[in-house]
Parts: C-alpha cells; sequence; structure tokens
C-alpha cells in the first residue's frame, strides 16, 4: 500500500533513519564484530530509533527502496511490530529487489509464531525450485530452522531431504558454495539477539 504524501517525506525519514552513521549497510553482520562498546552504542541508537518512528512512516519506508526497506524492517524487528508481517511476508515473497529480504526474515524470526514460519515455507517453495535464482533461500531457511528449533516442530526438514529441494537448489545449475543450513541458522540467531539487544532500548516494544 503505497502513502500518497510519501514521496514528500521519504528524504527526511531517509536523513533520519536510514543514512545515519551509514546504518543502512551496518544492519547484518557487520554488527557482530564491532566492540562491546561500539556494538552497545549502534544498539542503542537503533532502539531508540524503533521508538521513535511511527508506524505510518514505516509504511512508507517499505514504500522505498532496498535501503529503505531493509532498514524498516529491522526497526521492525526490534520494536516487535507484528502488524507488519504480512507485509514482510509479501516483500519477501515478491523480490522486488536486493539486500533487503535478510532483514525480513530476522523481523519474522523475531516474531517466532507459526504464522512466521508458514510465510518462510511458503517462500522456500516458491523459490528452491529456481536455482538460477540468488535471492534469500539461505537466509529463509536458516530462519525457519530457528523456528522450528524454538516452535518444537520441523517443517524445515521436507527441504532437507537427500536429493531434496534445498541440495537441488545448492546442485544448480549453477551450482552453489553455500555453508551448511545449521550455520544460517545460527547467523540468523545472532542477528535476532542484536534485534533483542536493540530492543532494550525501544520504549514502544510490543510484548
Amino acid at each position: 500500500m503505497r502513502h500518497a504524501d510519501g514521496e514528500s517525506e521519504l528524504p527526511k525519514l531517509i536523513r533520519r533513519y536510514v543514512t545515519p552513521d551509514r546504518r543502512y549497510l551496518k544492519l547484518g553482520g557487520s554488527p557482530l564484530g564491532m566492540s562491546g562498546r561500539e556494538r552497545g552504542k549502534f544498539t542503542r541508537k537503533l532502539g531508540e530509533a524503533a521508538s521513535q518512528i511511527s508506524t505510518r512512516e514505516l509504511g512508507i519506508l517499505l514504500d522505498g527502496g532496498w535501503r529503505e526497506r531493509k532498514t524498516a524492517a529491522w526497526l521492525i524487528a526490534v520494536a516487535g511490530r507484528t502488524e507488519f508481517r504480512g507485509r514482510l511476508g509479501e516483500l519477501l515473497l515478491a523480490n522486488e529487489g536486493p539486500y533487503a529480504g535478510q532483514a525480513y526474515c530476522v523481523a519474522l524470526a523475531t516474531f517466532g509464531t507459526s504464522a512466521d514460519a508458514d510465510l518462510l515455507v511458503t517462500y522456500l517453495h516458491r523459490y528452491l525450485p529456481r536455482p538460477d535464482l540468488y535471492y534469500d533461500q539461505a537466509a529463509a531457511l536458516g530462519t525457519l530452522l530457528l523456528l522450528d528449533a524454538r516452535l518444537g516442530v520441523g517443517q524445515a526438514a521436507q527441504f532437507l531431504t537427500p536429493d531434496g529441494l534445498w541440495q537441488q537448489w545448492i546442485d544448480g545449475p549453477p551450482s552453489k558454495d553455500y555453508e551448511t543450513p545449521d550455520n544460517y541458522r545460527e547467523f540468523i540467531g545472532q542477528l535476532g539477539d542484536l534485534a533483542d539487544e536493540s530492543a532494550r532500548h525501544c520504549t514502544a516494544r510490543r510484548r
């Protein structure tokens, strides 16, 4: 859903939430290598931003490019704004641009329900049969494995059988040099921990 006056507001929102300290580039694996003090400063500012941004402003960012969408997804994750679950699922399935899909997966991981797992299953059924596409298959599978462990279910198993969809996607063509699914689960878990650390500084956190 596009906001009629969002185009005029978008530059201001980018300056306030997306580009400070090049936040959009750091969201992801970069903070995992930061020193304790640097990481603490990063998570504090991210949590404060998640407190300040409104639901409407998040919607405007989600209508923007990959930088805006990536940042919005992280702010949504930190604040626990589950009302955006459907929108994030739509964006993940649409694959309208690069770089943001992992952030959608992090948000779904922080929501942590069977509804979020179902969105990931739908995504994997659509994109694992396409070995020609390098999208967010690894992040989605890692997130699903993480949710399986938390929910006590095994939805990821259907993709991990010998010669199953995951292996077929790896084998290609083209073939891919990828890590194990458990490595992706661990990585998404670390990103979820980063969101949780930031949430401690977010007064708007939905419990």
